[in-house]
């Protein structure tokens, strides 16, 4: 296949390399020339453009087969969200129509979920965020449903947990810091996903996704944070982090939710099997990977 990578960053990058490492031409867009030697390394083709500025991806030397779309917000907020996620997936949509690929995947967060009642939530789930940036998350999958909709447009949405991997997971580094804080009693759920899932999942979506459907990509254990500095503390023979001053606590882009995110539909529709089922196995490999490097 030929086959775009759209924003090759932390999950980006590696699912091009291993599209590529499986026979694929992968070509790999990011918006500057810059660190085109990390992509060829990996065996992609580097492309600049940008989603926010249409004009450059007519330049881009199409067509694809595949295209997967991993852009990130690089942190900003509500405007920046805008800009790279609504109005770059319809950018997308509009470059793409002329000559649609045969599967476009996008990368969107369970965080459009807002449950609060610790319960299970599926992809039928109310996707009702309270957070305005998350909202735009929600508004980015509409325009995509409706492109599958009315115009045939081969998208497939992953809703993906909080990443976590070689130098990510913010509770984690947070602890090797020692600048973790237990917030309330603990008992808020956390749903987690490991970098090298996302990829895997993305492959899957590639291949086997149905176009207009939305996909939950998180793994099979949610754990309350409690439970999860409670194994660390184990694990790392450290002490179990003090408590937060709520008072102090700062603003989130994201807000604080409490659900269970079902991977069933990843498991049962796609076939995929999680290489990292709980966080057990996948922040045991992070803690063996800290400890190699320390």
């Amino acid at each position: 296949m030929r086959v775009l990578i759209v924003g090759c960053g932390y999950v980006g990058l590696p699912l091009g390399a291993e599209l590529a490492r499986r026979g694929h031409t992968v070509l790999g867009l990011r918006r500057t020339s810059g660190g085109a030697e990390e992509l060829q390394a990996a065996g992609l083709i580097p492309v600049v453009g940008d989603v926010t500025r249409p004009a450059t991806l007519r330049a881009l030397p199409g067509p694809f087969d595949w295209v997967v779309n991993t852009v990130s917000s690089s942190k900003g907020g509500a405007e920046v969200y805008r800009a790279v996620y609504v109005d770059g997936t319809r950018s997308l949509i509009e470059w793409l129509a002329g000559s649609p690929p045969r599967k476009f995947v996008h990368t969107s967060s369970t965080s459009v979920y807002a449950q609060t009642d610790g319960g299970e939530v599926t992809e039928e789930s109310l996707a009702q965020p309270a957070t305005e940036t998350s909202q735009l998350l929600v508004e980015a999958e509409n325009l995509l449903r409706a492109a599958a909709r009315e115009r045939g447009f081969p998208a497939v949405v992953l809703r993906v947990a909080g990443i976590y991997g070689p130098e990510r997971g913010f509770l984690f580094q947070q602890y090797l810091r020692d600048e973790a804080r237990l917030s309330g009693d603990g008992a808020r759920l956390l749903n987690m996903i490991h970098r090298d899932d996302v990829v895997g999942a993305a492959i899957a979506a590639l291949e086997r996704g149905e176009p207009g459907r939305i996909y939950n990509v998180a793994d099979d254990e949610p754990v309350s944070q409690r439970a999860f500095f409670e194994w660390l503390s184990e694990k790392l023979r450290k002490p179990m982090p003090p408590p937060a001053d709520e008072s102090a606590a700062p603003n989130r882009k994201r807000g604080v939710t409490n659900k269970r995110v079902s991977n069933r539909r990843l498991r049962e529709e796609l076939g995929y099997g999680l290489r990292f089922p709980t966080f057990r196995e996948g922040y045991g490999a992070e803690i063996e990977r800290v400890k190699l490097n320390a």
